[in-house]
């Protein structure tokens, strides 16, 4: 489990990093704002969320249209979008058998 968050952390900051995020990366407000913003413009709905080891919440919006807005809110209710994209698509997740199949 640690190396699975350490793993996504090093995602993160690559992304972060990546020259074409960084003008998304610094375009942040408080919480409430930025979540008014994206349904008003987008039509797009909280979908997904996890919290990280630093209690920064990561949060997926998405959209009927198929729009879809990751952000990261830090403790201190600032939100900072991400990366945002077309063709979102909820995967359900694969069932395995309970029992015996004969």
């Amino acid at each position: 489990m640690d190396r699975m968050l350490f793993a996504l952390s090093l995602g993160l900051a690559g992304l972060l990093l990546t020259p074409g995020l960084l003008h998304a990366a610094a375009r942040c407000a408080p919480h409430d704002k930025v979540s008014a913003e994206l349904a008003a413009r987008f039509g797009e709905q909280p979908s997904s969320m996890g919290l990280a080891e630093d209690n920064t919440v990561m949060q997926v919006y998405s959209a009927p249209t198929g729009t879809w807005t990751l952000t990261a809110t830090l403790p201190n209710g600032l939100t900072c979008l991400i990366a945002s994209g077309q063709n979102f698509e909820t995967v359900q997740p694969v069932q395995t058998a309970q029992g015996d199949p004969a």
